[in-house]
């Protein structure tokens, strides 16, 4: 019942982020250039949020692309503006620091 309700919400369980990036995914960095050099996932690319449009062609659609950033927030724009743009396995990873925490 419990999962059947969960299906109905759209409510998944959380991506396995190493299984992402095995399969070739690439982590996207949405903050700014300055917040990025103050620390971030190793291998990930920065592309700020609003040079997002204009570096599209720079991202592979067939593999899976997980955003970050400092809270979440940008991360989910990131993602919103990749699925309209025909990007389907795109993921909102939420604050690099986190999502850091998550991978190995």
């Amino acid at each position: 019942m419990i999962a059947k309700l969960k299906e109905l919400l759209g409510i998944k369980p959380a991506p396995n982020y190493n299984e992402l990036l095995q399969e070739g995914g690439m982590i996207i960095d949405v903050r700014t250039k300055a917040e990025f050099s103050n620390g971030h996932i190793k291998g990930s690319k920065n592309i700020p949020l609003q040079a997002l449009p204009s570096n599209l062609n720079k991202l592979k659609k067939d593999k899976p692309i997980i955003t970050c950033c400092a809270s979440g927030m940008r991360s989910a724009s990131a993602k919103s503006m990749l699925k309209s743009n025909g990007f389907s396995n795109v993921y909102n990873g939420g604050s690099w620091a986190r999502l850091n925490s998550q991978i190995s």
